[in-house]
């Protein structure tokens, strides 16, 4: 055999690890003890469901285990020739039912199979007992692809099939499955695999494999594998081969790290040291760095996000605890639980739960955008000035009790001009500073601390430390009666814009249609009414311009003429674009092309744009071949372009 032929034999011999490597019994199932646990129970006493529902992420076993169920259900050998879970020996079906090619055992895949004519098959023939195993077992893969119909008429078989006939369905969303079809099946959750797990299964297959593996590098790809077992064993052949060419063979963790597009991990948390520091420059220059040699920013983030949470639970959990739980869930080395520690004793909760709002949001910003590092750069930048600001909460005390104030400076160190905002973390961290010269003025009787309804207030001012104190506004007035904050309401256009705002079409049509203003301000209308509206809208508008604002108006009608409705003035200004569309020479042309046609709208699509756009309706006796007797067609072209 020439040397070729060899290798072309080798290739198609090799089978991929996700393959070679599937479990053939519980024994070999990672990871699932509770679910082996009630079948070994249930196969021992006999109770056995007629359908098991395996839900779980994809790649953490559920067509596996499904096979491996269906291996027990028809376990037989010389000795043994009933349903058990003890399967280590191989038995008469095994071989071929894990295959996937024994007659009795159909693997369906809804994906492909989802119309009521697939199940209406599955009826037929679930009427026939097993040619040779002792059960037909149907796998129905993907199981929430069906459609409606398809489960509606799968329901009554379901509910009570043969004595020889078992379901396993397997879905990724189990959200989509029906109860009606959920209340009559067995669920298993498949958990996903712990990565201290994932590890100790990756290290079992290295060594079967006679593959050398850095330690570091088993720890990235059970962390990139978020608990698929075929994630991980996908990611380890490829980089087996990766390292294949390179020295010894050995899979490093540079070399995974550089395949996958992850981050180190120490510098994940030098950034986040940065970050919480105030180092903008140091932060934006360690992101374009672990950009440069590979890493994703979104990967960058994501992993700045599990250490904030692993530093964030520390602060509730026992040291001993949080590094045998969170340091397995998270992959984090010695040294890495170390820092960890440190940050979670100076950083406050407050801090660490505004980083993980403004990183989930930036995340997905960043995982939507054609620009990855400029909108991470974006986030750090969001994150450094958000790190050690003060929370509302402290914002509000601060304002009531008077430590924020014009030109002087809080005596419990708030955030006032000239104090300083940088954090405590870290050596030589730099800090930032407001202007001395303009510090921030809050008028404090502005907060409203439990008023869920808007209130006016006074926007903060920016004043010389220099300058003479301002006089402090007057507080907004409340209803003695209702204790409600006012909504002041001063002009007719506001009065129309409460009613838009409450979505009071009753209000709203007789503000326009009724009312012609003489005057108005806060507490008094002056209108004169036309059109007679009834007495009973009156009254409605007058009840609820009270409801509103928190005060008794005074409401007025006046004989003077007062000014024209609002309807009135719509009315005029629809007129005149209707006559400045009738003039122009294109809608001209259009009026005589098109017999008995009447303009009955005007929209101006833009403001620079000279020719309004007319919407003109024909006549129901328009001649069709009126469109012969139009000359030249440009300036219709140019308008409908």
């Amino acid at each position: 055999m020439s040397e070729n032929e060899s290798n072309t034999s080798k290739n198609q011999a090799y089978r991929v690890l996700a393959r070679k490597y599937r479990p053939q019994n519980f024994d070999d199932l990672i990871g699932q003890e509770p679910m082996v646990r009630t079948l070994s129970n249930a196969f021992k006493t006999g109770r056995i469901a007629q359908a098991y529902m395996l839900t779980g992420v994809r790649g953490v076993g559920k067509t596996t285990t499904a096979r491996i169920l269906a291996r027990a259900l028809n376990y037989k050998t010389d000795t043994i020739d009933q349903p058990t879970i003890d399967i280590t020996t191989e038995g008469e079906h095994c071989r071929s039912i894990m295959e996937g090619r024994h007659v009795d055992i159909i693997e369906m895949d809804a994906a492909s199979h989802t119309g009521i004519d697939d199940i209406r098959d599955i009826i037929e023939s679930s009427q026939y007992a097993p040619a040779i195993a002792r059960y037909k077992v149907y796998i129905i893969d993907e199981v929430h692809m069906l459609s409606r119909n398809a489960f509606n008429g799968l329901l009554k078989t379901l509910e009570e099939p043969p004595s020889h006939l078992k379901f396993i369905f397997a879905t990724t969303e189990i959200r989509k499955v029906p109860i009606t079809v959920l209340s009559r099946c067995q669920r298993f959750d498949l958990r996903r695999i712990d990565a201290g797990v994932m590890v100790e299964h990756l290290q079992k297959i290295a060594g079967l494999e006679n593959v050398e593996v850095e330690e570091d590098a088993m720890a990235m790809i059970a962390r990139a594998s978020e608990g698929s077992v075929r994630d991980a064993l996908s990611m380890f052949d490829q980089a087996i081969a990766h390292s294949s060419g390179e020295g010894d063979g050995k899979v490093v963790a540079e070399n995974v790290r550089s395949m996958l597009g992850l981050a180190d991990r120490a510098r994940v948390i030098d950034l986040f040291e940065n970050v919480m520091s105030g180092n903008i420059a140091a932060a934006l220059t360690e992101m374009k760095s672990q950009y440069d040699i590979g890493a994703d920013p979104y990967v960058v983030l994501t992993d700045l996000a599990d250490f904030i949470h692993y530093v964030t639970r520390l602060k509730y959990t026992d040291p001993s605890i949080s590094e045998g739980v969170l340091g397995n869930a998270g992959g984090f080395s010695e040294a890495e639980k170390k820092r960890g520690r440190e940050f979670s004793d100076k950083l406050s909760v407050r801090v660490l739960g505004r980083a993980w709002q403004i990183l989930l949001k930036g995340m997905s910003e960043v995982q939507s955008s054609e620009r990855a590092l400029a909108a991470a750069d974006m986030v750090l930048v969001r994150l450094t000035h958000a790190a050690d600001l003060p929370s509302h909460e402290d914002l509000v005390k601060q304002i009531k009790s008077g430590q924020i104030q014009s030109g002087n400076t809080a005596s419990s160190g708030s955030a006032t001009s000239g104090a300083r905002v940088g954090s405590s973390v870290g050596d030589g961290a730099s800090t930032r500073h407001l202007p001395s010269s303009a510090p921030v003025q809050f008028a404090p009787q502005a907060i409203a601390a439990n008023d869920s309804k808007p209130v006016e207030f006074e926007a903060p001012k920016i004043v010389s430390e220099n300058a003479e104190p301002q006089p402090q506004p007057k507080p907004v007035t409340q209803n003695a009666e209702t204790q409600k904050p006012l909504r002041v309401v001063n002009t007719f256009d506001k009065m129309l814009f409460l009613a838009e705002d409450r979505r009071d079409l009753k209000v709203k049509t007789f503000l326009k249609r009724n009312v012609k203003l003489v005057e108005c301000r806060s507490g008094y209308l002056e209108y004169n009414l036309v059109g007679n509206p009834q007495r009973e809208n009156v009254m409605y508008f007058s009840k609820k311009l009270e409801e509103w604002t928190g005060i008794r108006w005074a409401l007025v009608i006046s004989q003077k003429d007062g000014l024209p409705t609002i309807e009135e003035i719509e009315r005029a200004e629809l007129n005149d674009k209707l006559e400045n569309a009738r003039s122009h020479p294109a809608v001209e042309a259009i009026m005589k092309a098109f017999e008995g046609a009447r303009i009955v709208d005007v929209r101006i699509r833009a403001e620079q744009e000279e020719m309004p756009i007319a919407a003109i309706e024909e006549d129901d006796e328009e001649d069709d071949d009126a469109s012969d007797n139009t000359g030249s067609n440009d300036d219709l072209d140019d308008f409908f372009e």
